[in-house]
């Protein structure tokens, strides 16, 4: 699949939702900077397609790979209620080497 081809097969307004936000947590920081990839929490029924059309589209970078997981929510007490938190959907985008995706927001 081509870079060109992936970005019309999909609906742009679908791929700008895709991305829910970025993670930025200790381990996704580690996973950063030893193999250039971020971590996006993405929609429940995401592909790794969109999630890669999504990213090229969004940010203009070239994508090497995406990897996909899924977190169960874990279960909460509050007093004598129990709640849930929400199931999490993480994408673990891998940048081509040279390319680099900045999410701060300050200017390079």
């Amino acid at each position: 699949m081509s870079a060109v081809n992936s970005k019309s097969k999909f609906d742009e307004g679908r791929l700008m939702q895709v991305l829910v936000a970025p993670i930025v947590s200790e381990k996704a920081t580690m996973i950063a900077e030893k193999s250039n990839s971020v971590t996006f929490k993405v929609l429940q029924d995401a592909t790794k397609y969109e999630i890669k059309a999504a990213v090229e589209l969004m940010f203009k970078v070239d994508v090497k790979a995406v990897s996909v997981l899924n977190q169960k929510g874990k279960t909460k007490r509050f007093g004598k209620s129990v709640g849930r938190r929400d199931n999490i959907r993480k994408a673990y985008v891998t940048l081509k080497p040279g390319q680099e995706l900045n999410l701060g927001g300050e200017a390079a």
